[in-house]
């Protein structure tokens, strides 16, 4: 299918789709290091851009499918000043604008685990609302990227929407979780943090990975996100974009308790490929890891679609 981008990040959503088998006929994001990083990795077809700057003329015409983790920060739990009026928790109607102006057969929207709180569970009410009215019928999942091979805890809702012209039910088969805590049923058992990075030379060591790199803020144990220690034994904690409180990146432990986690190796929680090297400052590339999609997850999307693609829909 081709796939419109919006808010793309360093592009793990996209690489997902891609390696799936669809093309991603536009990009959009207003981070020019995560720009950077996926015109390095995926392709040219990115615009660094901020998406309300963008007239619905230079977006292309023709796509199946609208993609995009709508900046979240409003919407975070971990955001203890989140409200409705933050101006940031508007920007879903500019990912509503261009669908509602391109009319995709699908669209796929991801947000935080926050977005089904907010303000009692208005917010959400809201979003949904609007998409009816732009003439979807609609899905969501509230799902933990460990059910899907992800060696991580990461709870997100996706967002699916079908164009009512397709028909009044959801065509679009959400992905049934490939893995299950303690293996449970038929599954094997959630990928732990240490089966994803044992893999890895001593990033202290030399070595020829990219972003092999960790940040040097001390390791200081408390209940707070960020600062638990990593059981090596579980999925690791959530991978986070935001930072510490002040100013640095919020890097998870490594679970030999001696240093954070490397931009590699926060990257392979996340599931991107060892060869997908990220571009910045190293704040703004555990940023760039922590605001993506896990690929791997991503792909699952995109199986779903290719799928629906083989039916030859109209």
């Amino acid at each position: 299918m081709r796939i419109l981008s919006l808010f793309s990040g360093a592009g793990g959503l996209d690489l997902g789709l891609i390696q799936a088998g669809h093309e991603i006929i536009w990009a959009n994001d207003i981070d020019e290091s995560a720009v950077t990083t996926y015109r390095k990795n995926i392709g040219d077809h990115i615009v660094c851009k901020d998406i309300k700057d963008v007239a619905m003329a230079e977006i292309p015409d023709g796509a199946d499918v609208v993609v995009g983790g709508f900046p979240c920060q409003g919407f975070s739990q971990a955001n203890l000043l989140r409200n409705v009026g933050d101006e940031r928790n508007v920007l879903y109607r500019f990912f509503k604008k261009v669908v509602n102006a391109k009319k995709p057969r699908f669209f796929i929207a991801e947000n935080v685990k926050g977005i089904l709180s907010l303000g009692g569970g208005a917010a959400v009410k809201l979003i949904l609302a609007d998409f009816k009215k732009a003439g979807y019928v609609l899905d969501v999942h509230l799902v933990n990227m460990a059910d899907y091979g992800v060696p991580q805890h990461r709870q997100r809702v996706i967002i699916v929407g079908q164009r009512k012209d397709l028909g009044k039910t959801m065509l679009f088969r959400f992905p049934k979780p490939t893995h299950a805590k303690d293996g449970m049923g038929d599954l094997p058992p959630w990928r732990t943090i240490r089966d994803e990075l044992d893999r890895f030379p001593d990033p202290d060591k030399p070595n020829d990975l990219p972003n092999h790199v960790y940040s040097a803020y001390k390791l200081a144990y408390r209940n707070f996100t960020g600062h638990r220690p990593t059981n090596p034994e579980k999925p690791c904690p959530t991978i986070l974009a935001r930072g510490n409180g002040g100013g640095g990146v919020c890097a998870i432990p490594h679970y030999n308790g001696k240093r954070r986690l490397t931009i590699r190796e926060s990257a392979a929680i996340q599931t991107f490929p060892d060869d997908f090297e990220f571009v910045g400052t190293m704040n703004s590339c555990y940023r760039q890891i922590g605001n993506a999609v896990p690929v791997r997850f991503a792909e699952c999307l995109g199986r779903e679609l290719s799928r629906l693609e083989s039916e030859s829909l109209p």
